[in-house]
């Protein structure tokens, strides 16, 4: 059974950053995908950045220079580096995973039901 467990999320002021990280367990598939996706209470849920089992990765134009998909294998952690951030990141942040087939990066951020795990989100909060 695939889990994803969020943590780092917080408060800050716009222009400072955060590292929000995905511990996940159960991942056995040779071929995967995973991502960050957000949602902004009332507007739907958007695909923020995204990693596969090839180590591409993908991003939204709102993020693209500004935040850093990574992945530790020895911890099997998804990272989310987030810098210089905005008063609209402000979102509840989702790691979600894709593992029954072929999926890249950048599908991985097309729809959230391309995904088939999800956590149960961090909010991130940013102040101006």
């Amino acid at each position: 059974q695939v889990q994803l467990v969020e943590s780092g999320g917080g408060s800050v002021q716009a222009g400072g950053s955060l590292r929000l990280s995905c511990k996940v367990t159960g991942v056995t598939a040779k071929y995967w995908a995973m991502a960050w996706w957000r949602q902004v209470p009332g507007k739907e849920r958007e695909g923020v950045a995204g990693f596969d089992s090839d180590s591409e990765t993908s991003y939204a134009d709102s993020v693209k220079g500004r935040f850093t998909i990574s992945q530790d294998k020895s911890t099997n952690t998804l990272y989310l580096q987030m810098n210089s951030l905005k008063p609209e990141d402000t979102a509840t942040y989702y790691c979600a995973a894709q593992v029954r087939a072929r999926m890249t990066a950048a599908q991985a951020l097309h729809t959230p039901l391309f995904m088939d795990y999800w956590g149960k989100g961090t909010l991130v909060t940013i102040s101006s």
